[in-house]
C-alpha cells in the first residue's frame, strides 16, 4: 500500500473512532397529560454516558417561533458541552409562542406544567439522572430565556441553577408583541396577569443562593434595558448573581457565545452541589 494510502487509511480510523466515542443525539417523543399530546424534545447523552452512573442535566430551552431542533441546527457544537462536562442536554419544544406558561387564556397551553413536571418525570424515567434540584440547571435564549427564569423562579424544588440569554424578563413594555396577549389577554384588560407573570416581578421568589443565576446581553439587544433593571433589582435585594453584559445582538452569534460561559457556570456549580452532598 502507497504511503499516502496509509495515511488516509489511518486518518479515517481515526475519524471512525472518534465519531464512535461523540455524544450521542435523540429526537425523543414525550407525552404531557396536561395538553394531551405528544411533544418532541431532542436529548443529547455525553461519550461516558452509563446506567452504572447518574448524570446531571441541562434543560435548554429556545425562542419564539423556533422549536426543539433549534440548538442542535444552529449550534451543532453544543454536543461538545455534554461530552466535556459529562451531562445530559434536553431541548424540549415549547411551541413557537407559548412563553412557558399555562395559559389562563389559553386552556390547551400548559408549558409551565409540561417543562418543570412532566418532561422532568419523563427523562428521570428513561435516562441515568441526577433525580434532585441539585442535578438540575435550566437556561435558554429570547422566549426561553424568560420561560427558564420564569420556571426555576417558581420550582425551586425541581431546579437549582438558572440561567437566560437574551431574555424577555420583563413583558410590560412589549404589549403587542410576539403573541403574548394571545396568552395572558390584553395588558389593558389584566395587567395584573403581565405583571404577575413578568420575571422581573418575580425576585421575591428568591432568597440568597436559593438559586446559582446567570444571565447575558448584548448591548445592542431590544431586551438590553430590562435585562439590566432586572440585575439592579436583584442586587438591590441582595441576591447573588452573574451578569453579562457584551456587545451583541438579538442573534445566534451572541447566544452561541453566551452559552459557553453559562455552560462553564453551570458545570461548577454541578460541581460544586455534588461534592457538598458527597
Amino acid at each position: 500500500m502507497k504511503s499516502y494510502q496509509k495515511i488516509i487509511l489511518c486518518c479515517s480510523m481515526f475519524l471512525l473512532a472518534v465519531h464512535s466515542w461523540a455524544a450521542k443525539v435523540d429526537t425523543v417523543a414525550t407525552y404531557s397529560t396536561a395538553m394531551n399530546k405528544e411533544i418532541k424534545a431532542v436529548v443529547i447523552t455525553p461519550n461516558t454516558y452509563s446506567k452504572k452512573e447518574e448524570f446531571p442535566v441541562v434543560y435548554l430551552l429556545h425562542g419564539y417561533s423556533g422549536n426543539y431542533k433549534d440548538w442542535i441546527t444552529k449550534v451543532p457544537t453544543i454536543t461538545d458541552y455534554a461530552d466535556r462536562y459529562h451531562l445530559i442536554i434536553v431541548c424540549p419544544d415549547g411551541n413557537f409562542a407559548s412563553w412557558y406558561f399555562d395559559s389562563p387564556e389559553m386552556p390547551d397551553v400548559k408549558y409551565e406544567t409540561y417543562v418543570s413536571k412532566e418532561l422532568v418525570s419523563w427523562i428521570d424515567s428513561h435516562y441515568s439522572t441526577i433525580k434532585d434540584r441539585k442535578g438540575r440547571a435550566i437556561t435558554g435564549l429570547s422566549m426561553g430565556g424568560h420561560g427558564a427564569f420564569y420556571l426555576s423562579f417558581k420550582h425551586q424544588d425541581v431546579y437549582s441553577i438558572a440561567g437566560s440569554m437574551s431574555g424577555g424578563v420583563d413583558l410590560r413594555p412589549f404589549p403587542n408583541n410576539w403573541g403574548i396577549p394571545n396568552l395572558l389577554g390584553s395588558y389593558a384588560e389584566h395587567p395584573e396577569r403581565w405583571e404577575n407573570n413578568s420575571v422581573i416581578n418575580m425576585t421575591h421568589l428568591l432568597t440568597p443562593n436559593s438559586l446559582a443565576i446567570i444571565f447575558a446581553c448584548g448591548t445592542d439587544d431590544f431586551f438590553y434595558k430590562v435585562n439590566v433593571n432586572l440585575h439592579e433589582k436583584l442586587l438591590l435585594n441582595n441576591i447573588p448573581h452573574t451578569f453579562i453584559s457584551a456587545p451583541g445582538a438579538h442573534t445566534w452569534e451572541f447566544w452561541e457565545s453566551a452559552l459557553h460561559y453559562e455552560m462553564d457556570f453551570i458545570h461548577t456549580h454541578f460541581q460544586e452541589q455534588l461534592n457538598k452532598s458527597n
